[in-house]
């Protein structure tokens, strides 16, 4: 299987488990989700069909829990970008770049993330929502701590609203590897809603 940086699976997780997600970003990246067999995903996890089910009822909730997991390693990936000794403004700057350089690494799951997942209706979009108030309250906490003012949750929310739509953007026109043009303008956003110039 090929490296799939964004996909760090839990080392704790039953190992078949992490081989059927990765199977199913592979999988996914090949024939997109729609074409995805669970045949496909078992075959490239070099599982049996009957492992699969033993961790996933549907082809629908191994997508759901592959969305989970890179969005863990994601949020992480922010988490480990912040400094507290750093001003507040450097530390969104940061994570920004982080979080970024992270999802570029890996353009075709960036891609199943971003866009597949919606096509499971209101379970994909129950899942995106999940993982955007994550994000939404991280940026509250990062703001508050450093800025000293607190960032209306909503607010946040809108912040993470208009990064992701940037990055759709790039995802659209095939200019993941130029993510990190991202950054300034994230930065900008943040700084702008936060309330300094």
């Amino acid at each position: 299987m090929s490296d799939f940086a964004v996909l760090e699976l839990d080392p704790g997780a039953h190992q078949h488990r992490s081989r059927l997600l990765e199977g199913m970003a592979h999988a996914v990246a090949a024939k997109g989700y729609a074409e995805t067999t669970i045949a496909d995903i078992v075959r490239e996890a070099s599982v049996s069909r009957r492992t699969f089910y033993e961790h996933f009822s549907t082809k629908a909730d191994c997508l759901v829990a592959l969305y989970d997991a890179a969005s863990r390693n994601a949020l992480k990936v922010l988490r480990e970008a912040i400094d507290p000794a750093r001003d507040w403004e450097a530390q969104v700057e940061n994570a920004t770049a982080a979080y970024l350089g992270a999802m570029a690494a890996n353009p075709v799951l960036l891609r199943t993330l971003y866009i597949e997942i919606l096509g499971l209706g209101p379970v994909g979009l129950a899942a995106r929502r999940r993982v955007n108030q994550e994000i939404a309250d991280f940026i509250v906490a990062v703001v508050g701590a450093g800025h000293g003012r607190a960032l209306a949750p909503e607010l946040a929310m809108a912040i993470v609203g208009g990064i992701n739509e940037l990055v759709l953007q790039y995802i659209e026109q095939d200019r993941v590897e130029h993510l990190q043009e991202v950054v300034a303008p994230a930065s900008r956003l943040v700084r702008a809603v936060a309330g300094t110039h």
